[in-house]
Protein backbone atom coordinates (compact mmCIF):
# COMPACT_ATOMS: atom_id res chain seq x y z
CA UNK A 1 0.00 0.00 0.00
CA UNK A 2 1.13 3.35 -1.22
CA UNK A 3 1.37 6.17 1.81
CA UNK A 4 1.59 9.96 0.92
CA UNK A 5 3.93 12.01 2.80
CA UNK A 6 1.38 14.43 4.59
CA UNK A 7 -0.39 11.44 5.94
CA UNK A 8 2.87 10.02 7.39
CA UNK A 9 3.63 13.41 8.88
CA UNK A 10 -0.12 13.77 10.43
CA UNK A 11 0.27 10.26 11.88
CA UNK A 12 3.53 10.89 13.09
CA UNK A 13 2.28 13.58 15.23
CA UNK A 14 -0.54 11.69 16.65
CA UNK A 15 1.86 9.20 17.63
CA UNK A 16 4.27 11.24 19.31
CA UNK A 17 1.72 12.36 21.65
CA UNK A 18 1.12 8.84 22.20
CA UNK A 19 4.96 7.95 23.05
CA UNK A 20 7.32 10.66 22.89
CA UNK A 21 9.85 11.43 20.56
CA UNK A 22 12.26 8.63 22.57
CA UNK A 23 9.69 5.95 21.55
CA UNK A 24 9.15 7.54 18.28
CA UNK A 25 10.59 4.65 15.40
CA UNK A 26 9.76 4.39 11.48
CA UNK A 27 8.78 0.35 12.86
CA UNK A 28 6.36 1.62 14.74
CA UNK A 29 5.17 4.47 12.55
CA UNK A 30 4.77 1.82 9.52
CA UNK A 31 2.79 -0.73 11.87
CA UNK A 32 0.43 2.51 12.63
CA UNK A 33 0.45 3.36 8.61
CA UNK A 34 0.26 -0.81 7.85
CA UNK A 35 3.06 -0.57 5.38
CA UNK A 36 6.48 -1.49 5.09
CA UNK A 37 9.62 0.07 6.58
CA UNK A 38 10.87 0.81 3.29
CA UNK A 39 7.60 2.83 2.23
CA UNK A 40 8.39 5.63 4.84
CA UNK A 41 12.34 5.97 2.79
CA UNK A 42 10.73 6.64 -0.16
CA UNK A 43 10.17 10.05 1.78
CA UNK A 44 12.29 10.24 4.43
CA UNK A 45 15.55 8.57 4.50
CA UNK A 46 15.61 8.22 8.35
CA UNK A 47 14.13 9.32 11.85
CA UNK A 48 15.94 12.81 11.32
CA UNK A 49 14.78 13.81 8.00
CA UNK A 50 11.31 12.85 9.48
CA UNK A 51 11.23 14.65 12.55
CA UNK A 52 12.98 17.87 10.52
CA UNK A 53 9.20 17.11 8.37
CA UNK A 54 7.04 17.05 11.86
CA UNK A 55 9.36 19.78 13.24
CA UNK A 56 7.86 22.54 10.30
CA UNK A 57 3.86 20.91 10.52
CA UNK A 58 3.92 21.75 14.46
CA UNK A 59 5.09 25.04 13.04
CA UNK A 60 3.01 25.58 10.22
CA UNK A 61 0.32 24.29 12.63
CA UNK A 62 0.23 26.49 15.65
CA UNK A 63 2.80 29.40 14.91
CA UNK A 64 0.04 31.92 13.81
CA UNK A 65 2.62 34.90 14.82
CA UNK A 66 5.33 34.53 12.43
CA UNK A 67 5.90 38.00 10.28
CA UNK A 68 4.81 41.93 11.44
CA UNK A 69 3.03 44.29 10.76
CA UNK A 70 3.62 47.26 9.14
CA UNK A 71 2.81 49.84 11.74
CA UNK A 72 3.54 47.30 14.81
CA UNK A 73 5.67 48.23 17.40
CA UNK A 74 8.90 46.03 17.41
CA UNK A 75 9.12 44.90 20.97
CA UNK A 76 5.36 44.02 20.60
CA UNK A 77 5.53 42.11 17.42
CA UNK A 78 8.92 40.27 18.89
CA UNK A 79 6.79 39.44 21.90
CA UNK A 80 3.85 38.08 20.12
CA UNK A 81 6.07 36.25 17.57
CA UNK A 82 8.13 34.46 20.45
CA UNK A 83 4.69 33.63 22.13
CA UNK A 84 3.41 31.74 19.38
CA UNK A 85 6.73 29.87 18.90
CA UNK A 86 6.08 28.66 22.42
CA UNK A 87 2.22 27.64 21.72
CA UNK A 88 3.32 25.80 18.85
CA UNK A 89 6.06 23.60 20.54
CA UNK A 90 3.68 23.24 23.84
CA UNK A 91 0.63 21.70 21.38
CA UNK A 92 2.88 18.78 21.05
CA UNK A 93 4.37 16.17 23.39
CA UNK A 94 8.50 16.76 22.92
CA UNK A 95 8.11 19.26 20.44
CA UNK A 96 10.90 21.04 21.96
CA UNK A 97 13.32 17.91 21.45
CA UNK A 98 11.51 17.71 18.14
CA UNK A 99 12.44 20.98 17.11
CA UNK A 100 15.81 21.03 18.54
CA UNK A 101 18.74 20.62 15.94
CA UNK A 102 16.73 21.89 13.17
CA UNK A 103 17.54 25.07 10.76
CA UNK A 104 15.60 27.19 8.84
CA UNK A 105 14.10 25.68 5.51
CA UNK A 106 15.38 27.33 1.91
CA UNK A 107 12.11 28.41 1.24
CA UNK A 108 11.89 30.31 4.73
CA UNK A 109 14.47 33.13 3.51
CA UNK A 110 12.12 35.51 1.94
CA UNK A 111 10.16 35.65 5.41
CA UNK A 112 13.35 35.78 7.29
CA UNK A 113 14.31 38.62 5.02
CA UNK A 114 11.58 40.63 5.99
CA UNK A 115 11.59 39.88 9.95
CA UNK A 116 15.31 41.09 8.98
CA UNK A 117 13.81 44.21 7.39
CA UNK A 118 11.41 44.84 9.85
CA UNK A 119 14.09 45.43 12.43
CA UNK A 120 16.57 47.16 10.22
CA UNK A 121 13.76 49.72 9.84
CA UNK A 122 13.65 50.23 13.85
CA UNK A 123 17.41 51.20 13.65
CA UNK A 124 18.63 47.72 14.77
CA UNK A 125 21.81 46.14 12.92
CA UNK A 126 20.86 43.53 10.90
CA UNK A 127 23.57 41.12 12.35
CA UNK A 128 21.95 42.29 16.13
CA UNK A 129 18.53 41.79 14.59
CA UNK A 130 19.53 37.97 13.65
CA UNK A 131 21.12 37.39 16.86
CA UNK A 132 18.33 38.69 18.68
CA UNK A 133 15.96 36.40 17.09
CA UNK A 134 18.15 33.28 17.53
CA UNK A 135 18.68 34.51 21.71
CA UNK A 136 14.54 34.32 21.57
CA UNK A 137 14.27 31.83 19.73
CA UNK A 138 16.75 29.56 21.70
CA UNK A 139 15.30 30.97 25.36
CA UNK A 140 12.26 30.10 24.00
CA UNK A 141 13.15 26.37 23.19
CA UNK A 142 14.95 25.94 26.33
CA UNK A 143 12.02 27.00 28.33
CA UNK A 144 9.67 24.72 26.38
CA UNK A 145 12.22 21.95 26.95
CA UNK A 146 12.04 22.33 30.18
CA UNK A 147 8.62 22.68 30.97
CA UNK A 148 7.51 19.37 28.81
CA UNK A 149 10.11 17.25 31.16
CA UNK A 150 8.40 18.86 34.19
CA UNK A 151 6.62 15.49 35.33
CA UNK A 152 3.90 16.11 37.65
CA UNK A 153 5.53 16.06 41.31
CA UNK A 154 6.28 12.85 43.23
CA UNK A 155 6.22 12.65 47.44
CA UNK A 156 8.56 15.38 48.27
CA UNK A 157 9.58 16.32 45.35
CA UNK A 158 9.92 20.43 45.29
CA UNK A 159 8.68 19.97 48.84
CA UNK A 160 12.09 18.82 50.08
CA UNK A 161 14.00 21.92 48.22
CA UNK A 162 11.10 24.75 49.77
CA UNK A 163 12.12 22.76 53.15
CA UNK A 164 16.12 23.36 52.67
CA UNK A 165 15.91 26.74 51.61
CA UNK A 166 14.00 27.64 55.09
CA UNK A 167 17.44 28.73 56.71
CA UNK A 168 18.10 30.97 53.42
CA UNK A 169 15.41 33.51 52.87
CA UNK A 170 16.22 34.99 49.90
CA UNK A 171 16.77 31.81 47.98
CA UNK A 172 13.13 30.66 50.20
CA UNK A 173 11.57 33.70 48.72
CA UNK A 174 12.88 33.18 45.24
CA UNK A 175 11.70 29.93 45.18
CA UNK A 176 7.83 30.63 46.42
CA UNK A 177 7.73 33.68 43.68
CA UNK A 178 8.83 30.91 41.25
CA UNK A 179 6.51 28.29 42.08
CA UNK A 180 3.35 30.66 42.19
CA UNK A 181 4.04 31.85 39.21
CA UNK A 182 4.79 28.72 37.13
CA UNK A 183 6.19 28.44 33.71
CA UNK A 184 4.38 30.81 31.89
CA UNK A 185 5.10 33.97 34.60
CA UNK A 186 8.78 32.61 34.28
CA UNK A 187 8.87 32.63 30.77
CA UNK A 188 7.16 35.71 30.44
CA UNK A 189 9.96 37.37 32.88
CA UNK A 190 12.76 36.18 30.81
CA UNK A 191 11.10 37.25 27.31
CA UNK A 192 10.47 40.90 28.70
CA UNK A 193 14.55 40.47 30.27
CA UNK A 194 15.73 40.42 26.73
CA UNK A 195 13.41 43.37 25.40
CA UNK A 196 14.24 45.08 27.52
CA UNK A 197 17.77 44.93 27.34
CA UNK A 198 18.10 45.07 24.10
CA UNK A 199 15.38 48.32 23.56
CA UNK A 200 18.29 49.72 26.15
CA UNK A 201 20.95 48.86 23.73
CA UNK A 202 19.30 50.43 21.01
CA UNK A 203 18.79 53.28 23.10
CA UNK A 204 21.94 53.63 23.87
CA UNK A 205 23.68 53.24 20.10
CA UNK A 206 21.30 56.26 18.95
CA UNK A 207 22.22 58.39 21.82
CA UNK A 208 26.31 57.54 21.09
CA UNK A 209 25.78 58.39 17.19
CA UNK A 210 27.48 61.70 16.31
Amino acid sequence: MKVDRARIIDEALKLLNEVGVDMLSTRLLAERLQVRQPALYWHFKNKRALLDAMNKEILERGHDSRLPHADEDWQHYLAQNTRSFRAALLAYRDAGRVHAGTEAEPDEMQDIEAKIAFLVAQGIDAGEAMMLFIALGRYTLGCVIEEQADFPEGPGRGAELDGAARDYPLTAAGLAHYREGGHAALFEAGLRFILDGAAAQLASAAVSKP
